[in-house]
């Protein structure tokens, strides 16, 4: 395996040739399904779950035991109601040996207007976090909110009444009340994510913000490990890696994609700024 690499070529022949426990976390979005046929040729709903299982299998033998994979994957409305493949796959991966740690939710904040007749406008997707056992790298220091910050006003506020409340809830006193909070200027981050959708021209129907693996891979892992995106798309989680001091391997179907994740990798990257110019301008490499 050859690191800080994208490879134009489908996932699951790249994968099958990573060797065993070689990541440290995986992050992506795959194509959702019927989703951007014209740019990702659209896995139909009634054969995702088996699309998908083959890929899941190979993430999971190479990723490490003590490792993380976040999958990016909402389930689309058909028929005025929604569908039920990524449920479906949960089930089958679990089976496969996953464990379904937790689910985050990504807060769109600048999601889409629009009007439909019986839901709201879709301001949320879902980070679903696998692992291979219950006891894995979780470094949540690193993803702390400031108490100023809108998203801890709530801890500002603790009385003891908070805390006699949460000891009742939970049973016993080792809740998250007022005591656990006096004079902390950091809290930890819940698992709502609240982040702008990507705003800028990157080439893609599809692209997340560099921020969102970002925080995963902050949370999930240290400098020098080995992030892995088998559908690397524009390139933003190796972007994200670069810019986190991690190394990262990538795999991208569309040729067109894969360029585009070349030409924003090689501003963050000497190596692949080398590698895209000899690849697509032999004659103006160095």
């Amino acid at each position: 395996m050859k690191l800080d690499k994208i490879y134009n070529a489908d996932c699951i022949e790249c994968l099958v040739s990573l060797p065993d426990e070689s990541v440290n976390l995986i992050v992506t979005s795959p194509p959702y399904a019927d989703n951007r046929k014209r740019s990702y040729r659209g896995v139909s709903i009634d054969k995702y779950v088996d699309w998908f299982l083959p890929i899941s299998r190979e993430l999971h033998r190479v990723l490490r035991p003590d490792g993380s994979f976040v999958l990016n994957i909402k389930e689309r409305v058909v028929n005025g109601e929604r569908a039920t493949y990524v449920i479906e796959l949960i089930l089958e991966m679990r089976k496969q040996g996953w464990l379904w740690t937790e689910e985050y939710l990504w807060h769109k904040k600048n999601c889409y207007p629009g009007k439909w007749p019986n839901r709201f406008r879709d301001a949320y997707e879902r980070c679903l976090h696998f692992t291979k056992q219950k006891s894995f790298r979780m470094f949540r220091d690193d993803v702390e909110v400031n108490m100023d910050d809108p998203r801890g006003e709530r801890f500002g506020r603790f009385t003891a009444m908070d805390a006699d409340s949460d000891a009742a809830k939970n049973g016993d006193d080792s809740g998250s009340g007022a005591p656990n909070w006096e004079d902390q200027d950091m809290a930890y981050q819940t698992n709502v994510i609240h982040m702008a959708t990507e705003c800028s021209n990157v080439n893609h129907s599809a692209a997340f913000p560099v921020t969102l693996p970002a925080w995963f891979i902050r949370l999930f892992s240290t400098k020098d490990d080995v992030v892995l995106d088998p559908f690397m798309g524009s390139g933003t989680t190796a972007i994200a890696a670069i810019e986190l001091g991690r190394h990262y391997v990538g795999m991208e179907l569309e040729p067109e994609y894969y360029k585009v994740a070349l030409s924003r990798i090689k501003a963050h990257e000497p190596k692949a700024q080398k590698a895209f110019l000899d690849e697509y301008f032999p004659s103006n490499a160095s």
